[in-house]
């Protein structure tokens, strides 16, 4: 559940959070919260039925309709290869921060920390400890300087539930960003891989799929009651970083500081994320753990490589990527709905409860909405 929740987490999760906050204030609130049921509604379905099958999303869609699954596994590889170059520039700018690094260099380095944890001999248990670890460092890191903002609490919780500003975009947006592309099926692959599978192991996985989401959301919301605070208290954040003002502002040199931890947390582990859940997409159960890590050394390899070259992902790469990831979720959740609803022989002949299967249904209906979104990238890169 950690994996899910840090993959999710990364430079542009803290970007985009603190944009909206300035952009929308108190009625973010609002925009979290249906974000963050939505998300429920699919990782409960998507970890279910992965995790009763015991089957990896690719292997599931391959059964359903021959060569969708190596398809998925494309998208997948195509869209996590290019934000883990994202993912690297900002580890290096949470290392220029800390320590005043050139950002290229922090951004090797960072790497060189990722592939470690996968040379490792005990490169799953290390993977486990690692987010954990992290996902906790940045917990506590951003609730402080949520504390010492003073958000107007009061006037986020009303807007929680009665949003002075309601902007349909940006609750999709969260959506996308939170379990698009891998991200959607990072947990759910290395809990099988983990050995939690089948049916006597489903309060398991709900507790974990649920917890995974919470995990983000409690994420999101002390990030945007961090950045509330500075924002109520008549900041205006105008420079090109501002989660990095914002935390100064709150917090002075020490807040600059922990900003500087909290993008290499997210970062890193955004890393091993994204390389973790690709190669699982063109593994299967029975390559060795000692070929899947290093296959996974070698994608993070070639994303620092690229990264050293340009410095960060061509603009062009990370419109197309995102397009990509938008039309991943409802291709791949539909075949998710699919097993659930009518391949019960894939399942071990579990009763999927209809009403699961219903919210799912709802659900996927607004990732339709997410993908024609994203045929806007498309459509711009195509201009």
């Amino acid at each position: 559940m950690f994996l899910m929740a840090t993959s999710a987490v990364g430079p542009g999760f803290i970007v985009q959070t603190t944009s909206f906050t300035v952009q929308l204030g108190a009625a973010f609130a609002f925009a979290i919260l249906v974000s963050i049921l939505v998300d429920i509604a699919v990782q409960l379905n998507v970890w279910r039925v992965i995790g009763v099958s015991g089957k990896r999303a690719q292997v599931l869609a391959n059964t359903v309709l021959p060569g969708a699954g190596w398809f998925l596994a494309a998208l997948i590889c195509l869209g996590g290869l290019v934000f883990n170059i994202g993912n690297i520039a900002g580890s290096g700018l949470g290392v220029n921060v800390l320590f005043g690094l050139d950002a290229k260099l922090g951004g090797i380095l960072s790497a060189a920390v990722a592939i470690a944890i996968f040379l490792s001999k005990r490169a799953g248990l290390a993977l486990d400890k690692v987010v954990v670890v992290l996902g906790a460092v940045m917990i506590v890191l951003i609730a402080y300087v949520a504390i010492v903002s003073n958000p107007p609490l009061g006037l986020a919780v009303k807007n929680a539930v009665l949003p002075d500003d309601i902007d349909v975009l940006i609750i999709t947006t969260l959506i996308g960003g939170t379990i698009g592309g891998y991200i959607t099926y990072a947990g759910a692959h290395r809990m099988i891989d983990a050995g939690v599978t089948g049916r006597a192991q489903i309060t398991e996985i709900t507790r974990s799929s649920v917890l995974g989401i919470i995990i983000t959301g409690v994420i999101r919301v002390l990030l945007f009651l961090a950045i509330l605070g500075v924002v109520a208290g008549g900041l205006d954040l105008t420079s090109d970083n501002q989660p990095a003002e914002a935390f100064q502002a709150a917090a002075g040199e020490i807040g600059f500081k922990l900003f500087g931890i909290v993008l290499w947390a997210a970062a890193i582990t955004s890393v091993i994320g994204a390389a973790y859940t690709s190669i699982s997409f063109v593994t299967t159960s029975q390559t060795s753990p000692r070929t899947r890590s290093i296959a996974t050394v070698v994608f993070i390899a070639v994303s620092t490589l690229v990264y050293t070259l340009l410095g960060q992902a061509p603009a062009t790469l990370l419109i197309m990527a995102g397009a990509v990831n938008g039309l991943i979720l409802p291709f791949g959740f539909a075949v998710i709905l699919w097993v659930a609803w009518r391949r019960r022989d894939l399942l071990g002949g579990y009763v999927y409860p209809k009403w699961l299967l219903g919210i799912g249904v709802l659900a996927w209906l607004l990732t339709l909405f997410l993908g024609y979104q994203s045929l806007g990238g498309l459509a711009t890169l195509w201009g």
